[in-house]
C-alpha cells in the first residue's frame, strides 16, 4: 500500500515558489531558445555546394544556404567541418523543420564590431584605396568601404596644387588607387554605416616621438619636397617643416620657386614648434644685409634699379640682390597718378632718389619726382593755394600787439652733398 502524501498549509509557506509553464516558455534564455536577429554560435557539420549545416549547442540544426552564404565581410570565406562558428537567426523554422540562418549579417556585424575595437585603442591598420574623389579617397577596411579626406592625409601625400584646381586634385588623388595606406579609425558608425579613417593621425603620433629630440633654435638640414605659394616645405628624419615665403630671405620674393626647386638640400633653424606642426626659417642663417644697409645707402642718394613688379600702391625696386625698396605711388610723379603701370613695367631700369631708410622694418623708400623738376602748372598752382591761405589768416587774425620777428645772431647752413 502506497502511503498518501499530504500537503499541508504549512508547506506552502516554506517551499518558494518557482515559474510557471508559461513564464518559462516566455523566458527563450532558459530554455535557450534564440528568436529572429540574435547571432548564435554553433559547430558546422556539413559544407555543400549551396548550403552549410550547423549544429547549434542545446537546441537544433540551422542551415545557411544561397544569398546568406555570400559574405561580404569575407569573415567566412574559408570554413571547415568541426570549426565553431557564429550566424544570425533569420528564421526559427523553415519549410524543413530547421533554423534559418544568415553568414551575411553575422559577418557584416563582426566586421563593424572590429572596427569599433581598432577605434577604442587607437591601432593604426591598413586600408587599401579603391577609388578617388575630389574630396578624398574611398578605402576599403576589414572589407567595409570608409572614407579617408583629403585633410587626413600625411603631408607627404598631401596633393599641393597651385590655386587649389580640384582637377588637380583629383588627378593626384588617383595615383593612390589599388595601394595600401597605413590609417586610423577616426568614426564609427555602424547605424549609419559610415567609417571615417585618417592617414595624417597615423603620422602625427610617429612623429611625436621624434619631434621630442628637436627644439626651437635647433639647426636642420633636409630636402624640399614641395613648393606653394605661401612658402616651402622641408622633409628631414621623419619629419616635414615649414618655411614661410617671409622666412625664406630677407628680401621680398613672389614665389619660392624663384629661389629654391624640389630636391634642394637646405638648411634652416627651427622657429616654432606647435603640436605636430613645425616652421623652419632659412634667413636666419644669412647674414641680415639690412643691418648694414646704411653703409651701401643714404637719404637723398641717387641709384638705380630694377623695377620687379608693379602694383596699384607703387613699385617694388631691385637695388642689388639683398636690398629692395618701395616708389610709392605718391613718390612717382609730381602730377596725380592713378595707373603706375602707365609709368613704368617690370625689368625697367629707372633712376630713384633715397627718401627714407628704416633698418629695423627692413624698409627702403624710393622717389621718381624728386629727381624732376616741379612743372610750372603745379608750382602756381600751389602758390595760389598758399596766398589764399596767408589772406584768409590776414582777414580773421587780428593780434592785439605787433611783435618784431626775433633774428638769430648766427646761423650756418651745412651745403647738401650730392652725387655726381
Amino acid at each position: 500500500m502506497v502511503n498518501d502524501i499530504i500537503i499541508t498549509k504549512e508547506d506552502t509557506k516554506t517551499r518558494p515558489a518557482g515559474p510557471d509553464f508559461k513564464t518559462l516558455m516566455d523566458d527563450r534564455t532558459y530554455l535557450n531558445i534564440p528568436k529572429a536577429g540574435d547571432v548564435i554560435k554553433g559547430q558546422v557539420i556539413a559544407i555543400g555546394k549551396n548550403e552549410v549545416r550547423i549544429d547549434i549547442d542545446n537546441y537544433r540544426t540551422g542551415v545557411v544556404r544561397g544569398r546568406e552564404i555570400l559574405d561580404p565581410s569575407r569573415e567566412f570565406s574559408d570554413i571547415n567541418l568541426g570549426d565553431e562558428i557564429e550566424a544570425t537567426v533569420l528564421d526559427l523554422e523553415n519549410e524543413n523543420g530547421d533554423v534559418e540562418l544568415s553568414f551575411r549579417f553575422a559577418g557584416h556585424r563582426k566586421a563593424w564590431d572590429k572596427l569599433a575595437e581598432l577605434f577604442r585603442i587607437g591601432e593604426p591598420v591598413e586600408a587599401k584605396v579603391t577609388e578617388a574623389s575630389k574630396g578624398g579617397l574611398l578605402v576599403r577596411l576589414n572589407h567595409i568601404a570608409g572614407f579617408l579626406p583629403v585633410s587626413q592625409l600625411a603631408p607627404e601625400n598631401y596633393p599641393r596644387v597651385t590655386g587649389g584646381d580640384k582637377g588637380k586634385i583629383l588627378e593626384k588623388l588617383k595615383k593612390f588607387i589599388g595601394k595600401n595606406i597605413e590609417v586610423r579609425v577616426l568614426d564609427v558608425n555602424e547605424t549609419e554605416e559610415k567609417l571615417i579613417v585618417s592617414e595624417k593621425a597615423v603620422w602625427e603620433e610617429k612623429q611625436r616621438s621624434v619631434i621630442s629630440k628637436y627644439k626651437i633654435g635647433d639647426i636642420v638640414e633636409g630636402e624640399v619636397n614641395a613648393l606653394a605659394e605661401f612658402g616651402a616645405f622641408v622633409k628631414f628624419d621623419i619629419l616635414e617643416g615649414l618655411v614661410h615665403i617671409s622666412e625664406i630671405a630677407w628680401q621680398r620674393i613672389d614665389h619660392p620657386k624663384n629661389l629654391l626647386k624640389v630636391g634642394q638640400t637646405v638648411r634652416a633653424e627651427i622657429i616654432g614648434i606647435e603640436g605636430s606642426k613645425i616652421f623652419l626659417s632659412m634667413k636666419k642663417l644669412i647674414h641680415d644685409p639690412w643691418q648694414s644697409v646704411g653703409e651701401r645707402y643714404r637719404v637723398g642718394q641717387k641709384v638705380k634699379g630694377t623695377v620687379l613688379k608693379v602694383n596699384p600702391f607703387g613699385f617694388f625696386v631691385e637695388l642689388d640682390p639683398e636690398i629692395h625698396g618701395l616708389a610709392h605711388i605718391s613718390e612717382l610723379s609730381h602730377k596725380p597718378t592713378e595707373n603706375p603701370h602707365e609709368l613704368a613695367k617690370p625689368n625697367d631700369v629707372l633712376e630713384f632718389m633715397v627718401v627714407s631708410i628704416e633698418p629695423e622694418q627692413h624698409r627702403l623708400g624710393l622717389s621718381l619726382k624728386a629727381l624732376e623738376d616741379e612743372p610750372e602748372d603745379i608750382k602756381k598752382e600751389k602758390k595760389d593755394k598758399a596766398t589764399s591761405g596767408e589772406e584768409s589768416a590776414t582777414e580773421t587774425e587780428k593780434p592785439a600787439t605787433e611783435t618784431t620777428p626775433e633774428v638769430p645772431e648766427t646761423t650756418t647752413v651745412a651745403p647738401e652733398k650730392t652725387e655726381e
